[in-house]
């Protein structure tokens, strides 16, 4: 696939897929019953209304050009991940089709901790910059599973290639051979698209954390990046672990996407079920449950590759 076409193509899922977070995020509420905190939080149209009325404030010497950088690196890094997932098995078939798009992948979730980083501490103000830590120690943490799981999910392919990846789950996805996989992965989802128990960058209890000094169009630049990334991540989750575009009937194209709203809507409803537990206790879960959890799945599936 050339760059004159995986460029728009990678624009148009991106940004239909950013819709269909908006609708999901919508329904969760309404279904829940819940009223948001802030109407501005919700990719809604009555979302975005709060967001253009807003009113636009500053702080005493923000770095101006980092504060509108943040939202575009977090957007651009949405765009890169998505471009690494591919549509069909055969090679060529991605937008961005590399020998190690794992390893490009973990440089993206790398590269998000940054944007957000950027984001709290550009605006030179509390609050927006002790969420911006916040996140760095959290978001560190998570990446640490998600390598051991996404090493686990290339093992059986014996490639970092992903058109490789989904072709060794022709038989049996990487879902069922590695069982404690995609619950693992998910938790990094929550983290990098800053929602629910791992939003410690944007939490209320921060009032706004890295977004709270935003003015108008900077908060609508962010909650859309935010969205880019849940989309980005869902297409990922599903290539890794439920065999991306393969299934019967049905083109390639059309399994990847059933699967990835699958992923999106699994995440938003976690989003909002889930507390978010003080940062230290997190900070603890992580180190004592979670990362033994995931040296348990690669070991999994290092014996099942065995086999």
């Amino acid at each position: 696939m050339g760059p004159l076409t995986a460029l728009p193509l990678t624009l148009c899922v991106l940004f239909a897929g950013m819709i269909l977070v908006g609708v999901l995020d919508a329904l969760a509420w309404r279904l829940l019953g819940r009223v948001p905190i802030d109407d501005d939080d919700r990719l809604t149209l009555g979302g975005l209304r709060a967001v253009i009325r807003r009113q636009s404030i500053s702080t005493e010497r923000p770095d101006l050009a980092a504060w509108r950088l943040a939202p575009a690196l977090y957007f651009g890094l949405a765009a890169a991940g998505l471009a690494l997932v591919p549509v069909a098995v055969a090679v060529g078939r991605a937008p961005v089709d590399v020998e190690a798009g794992i390893v490009v992948w973990g440089a993206v979730e790398a590269l998000t901790v940054i944007a957000v980083f950027l984001h709290g501490w550009s605006s030179n103000a509390l609050l927006p910059l002790m969420g911006a830590y916040r996140f760095v120690a959290i978001g560190l943490s998570i990446m640490l599973v998600s390598m051991f799981v996404l090493i686990g999910a290339a093992l059986p392919a014996g490639s970092l290639r992903l058109t490789a990846i989904v072709e060794s789950q022709r038989e049996l996805w990487n879902l069922v051979r590695q069982p404690l996989g995609l619950p693992l992965f998910l938790l990094l989802g929550l983290a990098i698209t800053l929602r629910g128990p791992l939003d410690y960058a944007d939490a209320p209890d921060l009032a706004g954390g890295t977004s709270a000094e935003d003015n108008a169009q900077l908060r609508l630049a962010w909650q859309l990046a935010r969205a880019a990334m849940l989309v980005a991540f869902a297409a990922m989750a599903a290539t890794v672990f439920l065999g991306g575009p393969l299934g019967p009937v049905l083109p390639g194209p059309v399994w990847l996407a059933l699967k990835a709203g699958l992923v999106a809507a699994v995440l938003v409803v976690l989003g909002h079920l889930l507390a978010r537990p003080d940062a230290s206790r997190m900070m603890t879960f992580i180190w004592v449950v979670l990362l033994p959890l995931s040296f348990l799945d690669l070991a999994i599936a290092g014996l099942e590759a065995l086999r």
